[in-house]
């Protein structure tokens, strides 16, 4: 199923700032105007395959939010993919583009330079995440070790007051406004 038809922004609106959030040539774009999010107002998912491409200018800082439940609190209630310019960066981290934010670092930094086209693929069932960037799987995360709120199984912190292994029930699928110029298109999402 379509998440964006690429003429409108039927099906989708703003959190925060909503002229943040245009159409250019045929992608969902983000000016960069601090607009916290741009959810997809539809149906809600839980388990499911997503798939998209983005591509963004140097610095930029966004993401892809999913099983969000509180529309008002992004962050706390739902699961973020972070997406940032890393390319080249290594030893990866919590924050580099593909990780699962603050919780799991992708096994290597595949995202393209800034202002190439980067194709994700995001699969959730359950407790089971799993991140393919670039045609390389770089995250396979099973939510059943974070037991603990603020807390990784590897004892360091984390910024999410409830432990992650309850993280499992359906919500919105959302694109971050956090710096930077993005640009997201073919949008595609099959639930499971």
């Amino acid at each position: 199923m379509q998440l964006f038809d690429g003429n409108t922004l039927n099906g989708w609106a703003a959190t925060g700032n909503s002229e943040s959030w245009t159409i250019d040539k045929g992608c969902i774009h983000c000016k960069a105007l601090k607009g916290k999010n741009l959810y997809y107002t539809g149906e809600q998912f839980q388990n499911f395959e997503l798939s998209l491409e983005f591509k963004h200018t140097e610095k930029a800082n966004s993401g892809v939010f999913f099983r969000w439940t509180d529309l008002e609190d992004p962050v706390q209630t739902g699961i973020e993919i972070q997406i940032l310019d890393t390319h080249g960066r290594e030893p990866t981290t919590t924050h580099c583009s593909g990780a699962v934010y603050d919780l799991q670092a992708p096994t290597r930094n595949t995202c393209k330079p800034a202002g190439e086209w980067n194709t994700m693929t995001l699969y959730t069932q359950d407790n089971v995440i799993r991140v393919t960037l670039n045609d390389e799987q770089i995250v396979d995360m099973d939510l059943n070790r974070w037991t603990t709120p603020s807390q990784n199984p590897d004892g360091t912190p984390n910024k999410f007051k409830r432990p992650y292994c309850e993280m499992t029930e359906k919500g919105y699928i959302g694109l971050q406004d956090h710096g930077g110029l993005i640009w997201f298109r073919n949008l595609n999402i099959t639930a499971l």
